[in-house]
């Protein structure tokens, strides 16, 4: 299906140090985000209570958090519902370090003459110690999912592919944290899970794109580099905004309707979506012209390797035909 038809390819690398900018000012605002304001982390990664409370009618969140707020441990506490209107669920940063106390004993305390309470109906705590190890291994999951993409792409295409597809990948990652930090989403083991879809989202838009230009590397005749993209991402713009558009208005649905326990993790995914789809267009395809990519280099070596297979076959065939 065509959504877009052009007569002439779209001159995109003409505007690609302008991309490059806005770019390069995304980024550096979400690193100056990242390192002066900081993560709001979750319970997953710093610790503390998740605690499921039932109503026998609609809870009455906003009394559930006033009578929280006046105990000093549960101060701050987030409290939201649970998938229906009669449970919900609260988070505190507050762990019990003493095991003769228990925390669903005291909520169950404070909350029994909130209207229509029923039950406390799951505690779940997180150490300090285990939030610091799933966030180092989180952070190591990122790291290696990024150096199999950088192997990956270098045994598919060429090492400038590779380079050229690890950095918009980070471009990607990084936007998609400064604006969890800006808008102060809280980071736990969903938003890790986004992160990561993020880069096989972007990645899968960037091979394709990559794609389309080495077969027009082969076929269109145009020793520019530049004009080559341009004809290329150009052919692969309706496949692009088709896919792109479906996911997105999928993920939106998620963040509308989806409700609070996973509008984080919908919220990431949106982010991802936009900027993976700007990143494989306008970030990964102007790094590859600047990394100097050699159109006549590609070509000569697809020519000399053509030459290999064409001897090899000659060669099977005279043996098998008893002449060598």
């Amino acid at each position: 299906m065509e959504l877009f038809k052009y007569e002439k390819p779209l001159s995109l690398m003409s505007h690609a140090k302008r991309f490059g900018i806005l770019s390069m000012i995304l980024v550096l605002t979400s690193l100056g985000l990242i390192f002066t304001k900081g993560f709001n982390m979750g319970i997953d990664f710093a610790g503390g209570t998740v605690i499921q409370v039932q109503y026998d009618q609609k809870a009455p969140i906003d009394e559930v958090r006033n009578v929280l707020n006046t105990q000093e441990a549960y101060k701050g506490a987030s409290v939201t519902y649970f998938g229906v209107d009669e449970e919900i669920v609260i988070k505190t940063k507050t762990s019990s370090k003493n095991v003769g106390t228990d925390i669903g004993d005291q909520v169950r305390e404070l909350l029994k003459d909130t209207q229509g309470f029923k039950e406390v109906r799951r505690v779940d705590m997180v150490g300090a110690k285990v939030g610091s190890e799933l966030r180092e291994k989180g952070l190591m999951a990122m790291v290696l999912a990024i150096i199999g993409i950088l192997i990956y792409v270098s045994f598919r295409f060429e090492w400038r592919f590779a380079i050229a597809s690890v950095m918009a990948l980070i471009h990607d990652v990084t936007i998609a944290m400064g604006m969890i930090v800006l808008f102060s989403v809280e980071v736990n083991l969903d938003i890790l899970a986004a992160l990561l879809t993020i880069l096989g989202y972007s990645l899968n838009d960037t091979i394709i794109v990559f794609d389309r230009i080495r077969e027009g590397i082969r076929t269109i005749k145009e020793p520019d580099l530049a004009g080559i993209i341009d004809e290329s991402v150009t052919r692969t713009l309706s496949r692009t905004t088709l896919t792109s558009l479906t996911t997105f208005f999928v993920v939106l649905t998620l963040f509308l309707f989806g409700g609070e326990i996973i509008n984080g993790f919908s919220f990431t995914l949106l982010v991802g979506v936009i900027v993976g789809t700007y990143s494989s267009i306008f970030v990964a395809s102007p790094i590859l012209m600047w990394l100097g990519f050699s159109v006549g280099g590609f070509r000569a070596k697809e020519a000399e390797k053509l030459k290999r297979e064409k001897d090899k076959e000659k060669m099977r065939a005279m043996y098998e035909q008893g002449t060598l």
